[in-house]
């Protein structure tokens, strides 16, 4: 099984990485269309069409979601996946043209590696032409390339973070998959044990120091670092309303705030989007659907932080884990 969100049907994922300047983006291609919903829950967030997913909206379909690091400067990469699908005449028919409808969110990867180069149309475009319906690979690429996670002492004592996927396939063939790129201001813990996998590094030794323990004791520089964001995106191959998809989409930060502590402050720019494919060609209630999104959003991001390797001097929990 393909245990990504590439299992559910009618979903392409390509990623464009840039180690050096530790930065990329990732693309979630729906090319037939997919229905969209979307829900906000950090406090600084960089988006890109999300008004057009409530359920009052004209527009019922969009054909891709980009995931991108390079803060707001990074919503250029979403003009390049508008050119790529109109070079396919793939787009919202609106009879003199067919417009792509692109939505995309941003995390803020500009602390690490070069703060001078985000991904650009052309990063854009190029995560597209990688886009299969292959296992996602996950860690530190694409979106999830400049990511990092415990950043309550700042950025010098987090740990590198990336992007993971995880999916159910039901019997019946109803699919669920997510895809997220972890870039959080808290930690990242085992949902089973509660123990911390990666967060804020001790300085003066081995392990993690909770932020609610830095907090605590004041140490915390909470006023500096307005410069996180877990983003991601849920798909399903049922077919959903509007409404049912912006429902989806709140459930799985339910997902998030298994695995991630703290989350959802002032300082994250939380977003998740969820896709609905229709290619399982029936109706799949809503509750059941909102409760696994959530299930495998946590097992995405657990993932993001499993799979990440080190980069521009940040450790990852797997070199730590070795030390």
């Amino acid at each position: 099984m393909n245990d990504t969100i590439t299992g559910v049907s009618g979903i392409l994922v390509g990623h464009h990485t840039d180690l050096e300047a530790a930065t990329g983006c990732t693309v979630v291609l729906c090319e037939e269309g997919a229905v969209a919903g979307v829900d906000v829950r950090g406090s600084a967030p960089g988006t890109r069409e999300t008004d057009l997913m409530r359920p009052i909206r004209l527009v019922e379909k969009v054909h891709a979601v980009v995931l991108t690091g390079g803060s707001a400067f990074g919503l250029d990469a979403a003009c390049g996946v508008m050119r790529y699908l109109e070079d396919r005449r793939i787009g919202f028919d609106v009879g003199v043209a067919r417009v792509p409808i692109v939505a995309a969110a941003v995390l803020f990867d500009l602390t690490i590696g070069s703060p001078t180069v985000r991904p650009d149309a052309d990063a854009g475009y190029a995560a597209c032409q990688a886009a299969t319906s292959d296992p996602v690979p996950e860690g530190t690429v694409g979106a999830g390339t400049g990511a990092t996670v415990g950043k309550a002492l700042g950025p010098f004592q987090a740990t590198k973070s990336g992007i993971g996927s995880a999916a159910v396939l039901f019997p019946g063939g109803l699919a669920v998959g997510a895809l997220v790129a972890v870039n959080a201001f808290g930690e990242v813990t085992d949902p089973r044990t509660g123990e911390i996998i990666a967060g804020v590094r001790n300085p003066n030794g081995n392990g993690f120091l909770p932020t609610l323990q830095i907090f605590r004791e004041g140490a915390g520089s909470t006023p500096a670092f307005p410069t996180n964001t877990t983003i991601g995106v849920v798909a399903t191959n049922a077919v959903l309303t509007k409404e049912a998809a912006n429902k989806i989409a709140q459930m799985a930060h339910d997902g998030l705030a298994r695995v991630i502590h703290p989350v959802h402050t002032m300082w994250d720019g939380d977003t998740v989007f969820a896709l609905a494919t229709g290619t399982l060609g029936r109706e799949v209630d809503t509750s059941l659907l909102g409760t696994f999104v959530a299930e495998v959003m946590a097992r995405a991001v657990v993932r993001a932080v499993q799979k990440a390797t080190s980069l521009a001097g940040i450790p990852a929990p797997c070199d730590l884990a070795e030390d």
